[in-house]
This record gives structure tokens, sequence and C-alpha cells, in this order.
């Protein structure tokens, strides 16, 4: 299990960009800073590319995170909305790397069933869930902050590091890894 690291989780947008740091040791995990980028006044698709860009290197620059884990839409009724928002997400993974940082995707329903238990959840109950998970002393006007720590604390629960898989012969070896997962 990783014992210490900080993860930046981002919910990407081309409205709103949501982030969130946290720092995880062991099973601790700790709020560095939560908040969003808005991009609604930028005057083209371009430069709200730029800034979500511009925004993620400083983050990186700032914080020094080990990884990046980032919100990933997979379908979409809007192909025009998919296409846009895939290239905020490609733009914010091209920071990542451009930093050589490590980063992986996750599903919006893989995201909500980490924190609530429930992948159909609302932005609201996900807000609230992490409010006591990590002490949050109040929920953000703009849920997309929540959604972007929702992303970096979905990465901190699964237990390996990036590319690597785990599978597990019998329950008893799922339960002996993931003792914190276990309700009694």
């Amino acid at each position: 299990m990783i014992k210490d690291r900080i993860i930046l989780g981002i919910d990407p947008g081309t409205t709103v960009m949501g982030y969130g740091l946290i720092h995880q040791k062991g099973n601790k995990l700790e709020l560095i800073t939560l908040g969003v980028v808005k991009l609604h006044k930028l005057s083209s698709h371009a430069l709200k590319l730029k800034k979500i860009f511009e925004k993620t290197l400083a983050l990186i620059d700032q914080y020094h995170p080990d990884e990046l884990a980032i919100e990933a839409q997979f379908f979409g009724k809007n192909v025009q909305s998919m296409l846009k928002l895939g290239r905020a997400q490609g733009v914010a993974i091209a920071a990542a790397l451009h930093r050589d940082l490590a980063y992986v995707e996750y599903a919006p329903k893989k995201i909500k069933k980490s924190i609530t238990g429930n992948g159909n959840a609302s932005k609201e109950q996900v807000a609230a869930m992490l409010k006591s998970i990590i002490g949050l002393k109040e929920i953000p006007d703009l849920l997309d902050a929540t959604d972007g720590l929702a992303t970096a604390v979905c990465h901190a629960y699964q237990r390996n590091p990036i590319g690597e898989k785990k599978s597990y012969g019998s329950w008893g070896a799922f339960i002996s890894d993931n003792p914190g997962r276990v309700k009694k």
C-alpha cells in the first residue's frame, strides 16, 4: 500500500474545471486545497484549453503531487459537448505528462460509487460524504470543486499504484488486504 503521496484530482470542464488536492498518509486523508477555474468568460475554446493547461501546470508546480487522477467521460448524448470535454481532459493530462506526472482516469460512476457507495449519487450527495470523509468545513458553492476532490479521494481508495493491478483468489485475501473497507 502507498504510505505517503499527494494526489491531484481534476474534474475537467470547459465552463468550470474543479480540482482537489489531498495528502494520503497510509489510510489517513488530509485536504490540501480545492477550488475551481472559471472558464465561461473566455471568448474561445482555444483560450479555455490554454487556461486549463496553465492552471494544471501551476497546481503541479505549487503542490508537487505524486499522481493525477482525472474524471473521464466515456459516453454522452451530445457529441459536440463530448469532444470539447475530451479536449479539456486531454489538455489537463498533457500538462501532467509535461511534468512527468503519472495519471489515471476514472469514470464518473466509479468515483461516485467509491465515495457514496452509489454510482448514481448526486453531486450534492458526493459533497456531503466528502464533508464527513475528509472533514470539509463547508461545501463550496460550485460542486465542481468537490467533484475534483472526489476524484482524488477515489484514487486514494484504489490500493494499487498506477499501472499495477491486483486480483484476489478469495474474499479472505481481499479482506486481509483491505480491512478498512469492511463494515462490521
